[in-house]
């Protein structure tokens, strides 16, 4: 019998790859990675419109040029001919929202709105809707709206109706104009197939919808704005779908375009940390998994919905059919090290790492691995992004206390990589507190395959063994299997996610094991973490956000 295999894309902050994989046991044949040609317009916008603090935006047409270049490049790479693919599906992150016309043209194209920022893609890391989050977060308690408990009792300046808040209030005109929100993924999956099907998983966890109740009434959006009122029925039409369906099959222009088979099945668009779970082999509840990347997301299941403080939702089928998905994450943890390198690396340790012939990464890395735990006398707070969870608020800023004039660069920067896991503690603690156990720890992304050390800081911080995932590309492998369940075991696929991740998915043999001398002096420097995660984050002093307003006022 024939081999047959699924295509799975994964979209990032920076760049998308595919990987064209065997479904019969998950073997990635091929795999091709192209950066966004734009990548994240933080300052300016192509034109040169200057953009004002806190925005991150993206090019939808980058989207589309991953697919053009990855998939043939899969498909020369592997010599697998297209008759034997029998699925597609993507991920991406989230909430990354995209206003669109009636024929589903992002506005950001058309000519009379190329110049106004409000027209662009906001990727998920654009937090200038913060005010807007306050005010959907303030609403919502007042009005006693159950959603919110689903939320961790706080609404995210990464979400969906924050966003539109803030193109409702700044420029009217875009949000008039637009016929419809939509995920980025969504649209992608639309270019695909022509069927505009919204993610369950986009739509449950960033845009409050739920199986059982769908969207806020229009009441609450009304209490938000009055021209809100209808903003679900009017704005984000489109029918919900669960991970693993299909969403329609590709048209005979995408085919042609990309060198596939028209009529293979396409699948619902995913959320990249969410994909993931399966890609290492978890289908059971209690398994924490950290999607470690440019953010980290923290992605676990449980056969009983809690109300758990700070985390960015619990959705029932969210993950998995049949179990409530939690999600909690980081906002900045790559993004952490490579602001670091770029910006405070003096000229002579890059001159060393090229003398070695390695990374600058390499370098500080292997340095910081030879210092002993507490030795450089600095505690850092990982909210160069804000915090996602347990804060949410992203009008926190980073910081680290203890530098001297003998402060050496590797000592910052595993300082850093410290209050990553720090913060990771402090996610698992809040679940436990909440009655949602963390049985077993699982991580993946690139970090977790290439730096040994930040593994290890990792266990001996939260006390707990961590997993690996053996595949170095998880949520494009997750989006594969999707791909899979799409096209049904009568395709040669499979006809539940469950029996796919069996399959296609699995675990390294090596594991990170928590060393009880470093644990016992890592829950000393926990502690103090707290005491300056508390203070500056729970309203003890609130002198980040000052800065930022006066910050906000001088670029003005």
């Amino acid at each position: 019998m024939k081999k047959k295999y699924a295509i799975g894309v994964d979209y990032g902050t920076q760049s998308g790859r595919a990987v064209l994989v065997d479904v019969s046991h998950g073997t990635v044949a091929a795999q091709s990675t192209k950066s966004y040609t734009h990548g994240v317009m933080e300052e300016y916008l192509p034109d040169g419109t200057r953009l004002p603090p806190d925005w991150a935006l993206e090019h939808p047409l980058d989207y589309l040029e991953v697919l053009d270049i990855t998939i043939p490049a899969v498909l020369r790479d592997s010599g697998v001919d297209p008759e034997d693919i029998i699925g597609l599906s993507i991920d991406f992150t989230a909430c990354t929202v995209m206003p669109v016309d009636r024929e589903g043209t992002p506005l950001c194209l058309r000519e009379e709105w190329e110049h106004v920022p409000h027209a662009w893609l906001k990727l998920w890391k654009h937090h200038a809707a913060q005010e807007e989050a306050n005010i959907c977060t303030r609403a919502a308690g007042e009005r006693g709206e159950t959603f919110l408990s689903r939320y961790g009792g706080r609404v995210s300046s990464e979400w969906m109706i924050p966003k539109l808040m803030e193109i409702l209030k700044e420029a009217p005109e875009v949000y008039e104009q637009a016929d419809r929100f939509v995920e980025a993924a969504d649209w992608v999956i639309f270019k695909l197939t022509g069927q505009e099907k919204r993610s369950g998983c986009a739509a449950g966890y960033k845009a409050f919808w739920n199986k059982r109740e769908g969207y806020p009434s229009s009441d609450f959006f009304k209490a938000l704005d009055t021209r809100l009122e209808h903003v679900a029925e009017e704005k984000l039409g489109g029918e919900v779908c669960p991970q693993g369906a299909k969403a329609g099959e590709l048209t005979n222009e995408a085919a042609d375009r990309l060198g596939l088979r028209a009529g293979m099945a396409v699948g619902v668009a995913n959320v990249d940390a969410h994909v993931s779970l399966p890609a290492v082999g978890i289908t059971e509840p209690n398994k924490l998994l950290m999607i470690m990347g440019t953010s980290t997301c923290g992605i676990m299941c449980s056969r009983e919905e809690k109300m758990v403080p700070g985390i960015c939702g619990v959705v029932e089928d969210g993950v998995l059919p049949g179990l409530y998905g939690y999600e909690a994450g980081q906002p900045c943890v790559g993004d952490h090290f490579e602001w670091f390198v770029k910006n405070c690396v003096p000229a002579s340790y890059y001159q060393e790492a090229d003398s070695q012939n390695i990374s600058i990464h390499e370098l500080l890395t292997g340095k910081a691995s030879r210092l002993k735990i507490g030795e450089s006398g600095l505690l850092a707070l990982d909210w160069w992004n804000g915090n996602r969870s347990v804060l949410v608020d992203a009008d926190l800023t980073g910081m680290v206390l203890g530098l001297t004039l003998t402060t050496k660069p590797e000592e910052i920067y595993r300082a850093l990589i410290e209050a990553t896991a720090y913060g990771m503690r402090t996610i698992i603690d809040n679940f436990e507190q909440a009655g949602v156990p963390v049985e077993e720890l699982y991580a993946c992304g690139g970090i977790s395959k290439k730096n040994a050390m930040m593994m290890q800081i990792y266990a001996d911080v939260t006390n707990r063994e961590i997993f690996i995932g053996a595949s170095d590309q998880s949520p494009a492998l997750g989006s594969a299997m999707f791909g899979a369940v799409a096209a049904g075991k009568e395709m040669g696929g499979y006809d539940t996610i469950f029996e796919a991740a069996k399959a296609m998915g699995r675990v390294e043999e090596r594991t990170y094991r928590p060393n009880p001398g470093h644990t016992a002096v890592y829950d000393r420097l926990y502690r103090e973490f707290k005491t300056l995660h508390d203070y500056f984050g729970r309203g003890g002093n609130d002198v980040m956000k000052r800065l930022k307003k006066i910050k906000a006022e001088a670029r003005r």
